[in-house]
């Protein structure tokens, strides 16, 4: 019974989160790259990143990998080269996804509490350098996942299927290397998430009390736009800090116990609670690709607008073209 049903929790919830996600972060995108949502330069690039790393857990995580494989196990994905290299960019992309949120977090620690340092860091071309060696050393890093699987089966002298590869998985080498995983994709960007946004939030409430003091009793009611813009800005930073750790608490917790990652080529027990622990930790962690678009509408106005400028976008094109098509010729 259990086994049924956290089956079919999946063949319902990867559809329904693929439909939202990667229109979802699509619309992001276009948004961000119009550059009319009052939003400097610099923190448009991580955000556009944010939104692409999301975009790729929902292609390649979300669609290829839990549907396209699960779905179609005959099919050219099947073929243990291709399989082992959709393993691959599933680990790049979550942690592209995690590294973005960190230096998204890093750069609003800038911005906000060193000002001498800021009008260096806080840049485009730094922004630009950031997400690329970012994105090179995540590749780097995860190369060891070709050698952590091997074919199932040879049919037709072709080698088919993806299996955990015993040799590696039982040499010091793997042991180590799933250490410095799990500390490098949970316990580093946990710790630097908790750390930044804690200095951060020191650094805005010692300014709030310095900017009151000096403004004094007789403009305490007049708006502070400095102030206002710093508490925009904490509240987007903590909304999307937080709904990261709180997302990928589960998939973090149940990989440190079990050391369970790949779940589509899984052969054991699937009512055993490490099996399920890991699919509901999966499934939680993939929601956090999802929900950024919906936060930022939430929390900036003219994010919010502009959004809705794009999608009526389809719908404006769409209603020219049925209207040269109604015109008499």
């Amino acid at each position: 019974m259990g086994q049924l049903t956290i089956l079919l929790i999946k063949e319902i919830y990867y559809p329904i989160l693929a439909v939202v996600g990667v229109p979802a972060n699509l619309m992001t995108i276009v948004t961000l790259l119009r550059g009319n949502c009052g939003l400097s330069k610099c923190i448009s690039i991580y955000m556009v990143a944010m939104a692409t790393g999301d975009l790729l857990v929902m292609i390649i995580n979300g669609m290829v990998y839990y549907i396209f494989s699960y779905h179609f196990p005959h099919s050219f994905l099947s073929h243990t080269p291709m399989c082992k290299f959709i393993l691959y960019l599933t680990a790049v992309s979550l942690d592209l996804s995690v590294w973005f949120i960190v230096s998204f977090t890093f750069d609003r620690f800038i911005i906000i509490c060193c000002q001498t340092f800021k009008t260096k860091y806080c840049t485009e071309r730094t922004a630009a350098l950031v997400i690329t060696m970012v994105s090179i050393l995540i590749s780097i890093k995860n190369i060891p996942a070709f050698f952590a699987y091997e074919s199932e089966q040879i049919i037709n002298k072709l080698w088919w299927g993806c299996q955990a590869n015993l040799a590696f998985f039982s040499s010091p080498f793997s042991v180590g290397y799933s250490l410095f995983h799990s500390i490098w994709r949970v316990w580093i960007p946990f710790t630097l998430i908790v750390l930044f946004n804690s200095l951060t939030v020191r650094c805005v409430l010692v300014a709030s009390r310095a900017r009151r003091r000096l403004r004094g009793h007789s403009s305490e009611n007049q708006s502070d736009s400095e102030l206002e813009n710093r508490r925009k800005s904490i509240i987007l930073l903590f909304t999307i800090s937080g709904s990261f750790i709180l997302l990928w608490l589960t998939d973090n917790v149940s990989f440190v116990t079990t050391r369970l990652t790949n779940t589509t080529y899984y052969r054991g027990d699937r009512t055993a609670p490490a099996y399920i622990a890991t699919e509901t930790g999966v499934m939680m962690k993939l929601l956090n690709s999802c929900i950024n678009t919906f936060i930022y509408a939430a929390t900036q106005r003219k994010f919010r607008e502009e959004l809705k400028k794009v999608l009526k976008c389809p719908w404006t094109l769409i209603e020219g073209l049925l209207k040269n098509k109604a015109k008499p010729i």
